[in-house]
C-alpha cells in the first residue's frame, strides 16, 4: 500500500484506508487518486491526467474538477491550504504530501464482511434517508436471489450520483460484488454496449476480476475484450473464445452475469442512462425479465424528462414498472432543514452566518448542487469571508444577504447553458419568450412575445412541461375575454436567469414591448387593473415615457377610489422612472407626475379632515 499521513492507498482492492476503516471511492476519483500518489510532489498537467484516464476518448478538461472536490472531501483537504492535492491554476495538480510504502499486512486493516442489507452510516449523507432505506430493501431482495432493477431520477444536481456513492460506500464488503458503467453523451449513438463495456472492465479489474474473466472467456467469450482481457479471449485457438467468436451475444453476456451472481450480490451502477444507446438498453431489458434466480441488482440514474432522453428508455421503464420489473426512485429538492445541515457540513462549522440558509435556499430551491455552487460563488466574491471569532476560525457575512445581488454562478451558468443548447431551436426560442415574465409565465405571454398563434404556443409549451424537468405546469387562467389560456413555472429560477440574460438587449426590449401591449388589448377599459405588469415590461424595454404614464394612469383611478396611499406609491416609482429621461421630456413628465402627486396628497389630507370631523361629532 501507499501511505500517506493516516491513509493508505489499497491498490489490489482499490479503496482508501484510514486507520481501521475502508472507504470505497468510486473508479474514476480512485483511478485519479492513484495517479497523483504515485507521482508525488511534481506538477501533473490537466492534459496528462486525462491522457493517462482517458487515452481513448474525448473529455473535458472540467470533469477532473468535479471528481478533485470529491476526492478533497473524502481526504478532508482544503483547496486554500492542501495538505495533499495542490491546485496549480490554469496548469492541473500536485500531491505534496510524503509518500511511503506501507509494510503493515493488508489484512490488518480488512473488517469483517457484513450481510447484505447493513448499512454503516454516512455522516456526510444529507436528508435521503427513506431512499437509502428503499435501497438497503431493494438489496435484502437481490442478496436472497431475486434479481432488481432500480432507477434513480431527478433534474441535474439532485443528488443521483451522490445518493448511489453513499449506498454503495455503506454497502462495500468482500461479500457484495460492485461494478461501473457510465453512460456519455458523445458515445450514446456512436458506440454500442460503451457502459456495459466499462462494467465490465471494472469487473475483471475488481477483487473477483479473476473469477470475472475465467466467467466471461467460458459463457461469454464475444465479451472478455471489452473487458480489456482478449489475452484470455484468444489464449487457446480451439476454444469458443478464438479469434473467430468475437459476436457479443446479449443472451450470453445474461447468463455469464448470472453466474458471477449466483455466489454473492453483484450491484451493476450505470450513470446517466438517458444517454444509453439502445443495445444497452436491451441488456438491461433482457436482464430485468429472465426468470432464473441471481442474486443481481440493477442500479441506474437518469435525469427525468430530460429533453435529450430518448424515447426508448421512457418506454423501457414504463413497461418494467407496469410489470413490476423495477423500482423507481424519484428525488426531490432538500428542504430548508437540510439547507442548513448542507450549509454547515461544506462551511465546516456548527453555527452558520445568519441568513445564509434562507438566502440560498430561496437561490437554489433545495437543489443540492446550485446549493454549493452559491456557497463557493459567496465566498469567491467575498460576500462570505473567514475570520477570527471567540478565539477560533469561523465564516461571517460583509453584508447582509437580500442587499446581495449575486447572479448566477459562472459554473451553474455554463451547466444550464449546456442543457439549453442541446433543446431544439424552437425550443430555445419558446424558453427566452417565456423567461421574459417571472419564475411562472402564461403561454399567452409567450405567444405576444414570439408574435404566434396562442393556441399552437400553449400546445408547444405544453409539450415543453411534458419533456423538461425544469418546466412545470402549473394551472390554468380564465382572460379578460373568456377564453383560457395555461400557465407553466421553471423549477429553478436559475434557468430562468440564464434565458433571459442569454438574449441580446434589443430582441428583449421588442418581446418586453409585446407582451405590454398585449396586455393592454386583453384588459381594454381596464388597463388600470394591469398597470404596474404594464409598467415592468415597459421598463424592461427602456420606454421610460411609456412605464410612467401608465403608473400616472393606475394613480388616478387609485385616487377615484380614494386609495390614497397606494396612488402615492405609484407616482413616486413613476417619479424614478422619469429620472430616465431624456433633458427634453424629463422636465414636462416630472412636472406633471408632481401635480399629480400633490393632487393625491391633497385628496389624503381632505379625507383625514373629514374623518377626523366626524369623530368629533
Amino acid at each position: 500500500m501507499k501511505q500517506f499521513e493516516s491513509f493508505r492507498l489499497d491498490t489490489s482492492n482499490e479503496c482508501l484506508w484510514r486507520g481501521g476503516v475502508q472507504i470505497a471511492l468510486p473508479p474514476k476519483p480512485f483511478a485519479i487518486l492513484r495517479y497523483l500518489v504515485e507521482n508525488p510532489g511534481r506538477l501533473i498537467t490537466h492534459d496528462e491526467l486525462l491522457d493517462a484516464l482517458w487515452p481513448e476518448t474525448y473529455v473535458q478538461p472540467q470533469v477532473l474538477r468535479t471528481y478533485m472536490l470529491d476526492l478533497r472531501k473524502v481526504l478532508g483537504d482544503d483547496v486554500d491550504s492542501p495538505r495533499f492535492i495542490q491546485t496549480i491554476p490554469k496548469r492541473g495538480y500536485s500531491f505534496v504530501a510524503r509518500v511511503t510504502e506501507s509494510t503493515e499486512a493488508k489484512n490488518g486493516f480488512a473488517h469483517q464482511p457484513e450481510a447484505p442489507g447493513r448499512r454503516v452510516p454516512d455522516p456526510a449523507f444529507i436528508d435521503r434517508e427513506e431512499e437509502m432505506h428503499r435501497l438497503q430493501a431493494v438489496l435484502q431482495s437481490a442478496a436472497a436471489g431475486q434479481r432488481q432493477v432500480v432507477c434513480v431520477s431527478g433534474g441535474a444536481g439532485i443528488g443521483k450520483t451522490a445518493l448511489v456513492d453513499a449506498f454503495v460506500r455503506g454497502n462495500s464488503s468482500p461479500s457484495i460484488t460492485v461494478a461501473h458503467g457510465q453512460c456519455v453523451e458523445a458515445l450514446g449513438r456512436k458506440e454500442e454496449y460503451y457502459p456495459l463495456m466499462e462494467a465490465l472492465a471494472h469487473l475483471c479489474a475488481s477483487p473477483d476480476g479473476d473469477r470475472a474473466c475465467r466467467v466471461l472467456a467460458r459463457v461469454a467469450p464475444g465479451w472478455l475484450p471489452a473487458a480489456g482481457n482478449d489475452s484470455q479471449a484468444g489464449s487457446d485457438p480451439e476454444s469458443p473464445a478464438g479469434p473467430a467468436r468475437l459476436v457479443r451475444m446479449p443472451g450470453e453476456l445474461c447468463a455469464a452475469l448470472e453466474e458471477l451472481a449466483a455466489e454473492k450480490p453483484l450491484i451493476l451502477i450505470f450513470e446517466d442512462l438517458h444517454w444509453a444507446d439502445d443495445a444497452t438498453l436491451g441488456v438491461i431489458s433482457a436482464l430485468a425479465r429472465r426468470r432464473t434466480p441471481a442474486r443481481l441488482m440493477i442500479l441506474a440514474t437518469y435525469r427525468a424528462q430530460d429533453g435529450s432522453a430518448d424515447q426508448a428508455l421512457k418506454s423501457l421503464k414504463q413497461d418494467l414498472l407496469i410489470r413490476r420489473l423495477c423500482v423507481e426512485l424519484r428525488l426531490g429538492p432538500l428542504d430548508r432543514k437540510a439547507v442548513k445541515q448542507l450549509l454547515s457540513r461544506e462551511l465546516g462549522q456548527e453555527s452558520i452566518p445568519p441568513g445564509l440558509d434562507e438566502f440560498i435556499y430561496a437561490r437554489s430551491e433545495g437543489n443540492p448542487l446550485f446549493v454549493k455552487a452559491m456557497l463557493e460563488h459567496l465566498i469567491a466574491e467575498r460576500y462570505l469571508v473567514r475570520g477570527e471569532a471567540g478565539g477560533s476560525a469561523a465564516w461571517r457575512q460583509r453584508a447582509p444577504f437580500p442587499e446581495v445581488e449575486s447572479g448566477v454562478p459562472d459554473e451553474l451558468s455554463q451547466m444550464i447553458e449546456l442543457e439549453i443548447e442541446r433543446l431544439s431551436a424552437e425550443d430555445q426560442r419558446l424558453l427566452e419568450a417565456a423567461s421574459l415574465m417571472n419564475v411562472a409565465f402564461p403561454a399567452w405571454a409567450v405567444a405576444a412575445a414570439l408574435e404566434a398563434d396562442a393556441a399552437e404556443i400553449d400546445e408547444a409549451c405544453d409539450d415543453l412541461a411534458r419533456r423538461l424537468y425544469f418546466v412545470r405546469r402549473a394551472g390554468e387562467d380564465e382572460l379578460p375575454d373568456g377564453t383560457r389560456s395555461a400557465f407553466y413555472v421553471f423549477a429553478h429560477g436559475l434557468y430562468r436567469e440564464v434565458l433571459y440574460q442569454r438574449q441580446s438587449a434589443s430582441r428583449r426590449a421588442r418581446r418586453h414591448t409585446c407582451i405590454a401591449e398585449r396586455l393592454a388589448q386583453l384588459f381594454a377599459g381596464r388597463e388600470v387593473n394591469v398597470a404596474q405588469e404594464m409598467a415592468m415590461h415597459y421598463e424592461a424595454a427602456g420606454n421610460w415615457q411609456r412605464a410612467a404614464s401608465v403608473l400616472v394612469s393606475a394613480a388616478q383611478n387609485a385616487r377615484g377610489r380614494n386609495a390614497h396611499p397606494e396612488a402615492e406609491a405609484l407616482l413616486q416609482r413613476a417619479l424614478c422612472l422619469a429620472e430616465n429621461l431624456g433633458d427634453t421630456q424629463r422636465g414636462a413628465v416630472q412636472d406633471e407626475i408632481r401635480s399629480e402627486l400633490a393632487a393625491a396628497r391633497a385628496s389624503l389630507a381632505a379625507s383625514g379632515a373629514v374623518l377626523s370631523a366626524a369623530h368629533k361629532s
